[in-house]
């Protein structure tokens, strides 16, 4: 599908219709290494990479992108306390609406993917999905094997204070790997789940950081940093 340069730079989140115009007017906008400035050159959208002001950019219908949430940051595009992840993230990504794919805690680090696609927001936060998820957490104390098969055989969750009742959960993967760190496999998404997993056992947890969901993989990525999901990951 042939789409115009500056209709494409608005689909893909740059600006108005008059400022994506502009940015290639302006010589600001490079195609296969070329600068163009026709706002209505025509270019095929599949596969398509541009580059604007040096930062090579995809064409994408839905964004999927993973990143790496530092300590300090709040999963919220209204924070509270903290600064939002979204403000880690370049504006064309923001004006494209994205937004985080489940929540991880201001304390908590890792891999978070954020998305402009609802119905994939809503497909891997159902709990109908039971979608893996890997953390890495650093206890106050020394770990032990018994309570590493409690965790997988399942501990009661108390509600917190003033909210009545309690739920069993359950991990689905407990790997020691060292005298105080956990790698913790979960397929459920309850509100601070891991760390009242280890409350339940009298355990204190000092930094919690996620590294997998499902097959897509944190790696060596720096933290703060974003990377668009290869279509593998995608898939």
């Amino acid at each position: 599908m042939k789409q115009r340069l500056s209709q494409i730079l608005f689909s893909q989140g740059f600006g108005t219709r008059r400022l994506c115009a502009g940015l290639v007017w302006n010589g600001e906008v490079t195609v296969n290494g070329e600068v163009v400035e026709e706002p209505n050159t025509e270019f095929e959208t599949e596969g398509l990479r541009f580059t604007v002001d040096g930062q090579e950019w995809p064409v994408f219908d839905k964004a999927l992108i993973l990143l790496n949430k530092p300590a300090g940051y709040e999963c919220s595009q209204k924070p509270k306390h903290h600064p939002s992840v979204l403000s880690l993230l370049p504006r064309p990504l923001r004006e494209r609406g994205v937004q985080p794919i489940g929540r991880l805690d201001e304390d908590t680090t890792g891999l978070l993917l954020l998305t402009d696609d609802g119905t994939l927001i809503h497909k891997l936060t159902s709990p109908k999905h039971h979608v893996p998820k890997v953390y890495e957490a650093r206890c106050k104390h020394p770990l032990t094997a018994e309570m590493v098969e409690r965790l997988k055989a399942g501990v009661e969750l108390r509600e917190p204070e003033g909210k009545p009742g309690s739920e069993i959960t359950h991990a689905e993967g407990a790997e020691i790997v060292d005298e105080t760190l956990l790698r913790l496999t979960l397929v459920e998404g309850k509100y601070h789940q891991v760390r009242r997993m280890f409350a339940s056992q009298g355990c204190t947890v000092t930094t919690l950081h996620r590294t997998r969901i499902g097959p897509v993989d944190l790696g060596d990525l720096a933290p703060g940093a974003w990377r668009v999901l290869t279509k593998s990951e995608a898939a």
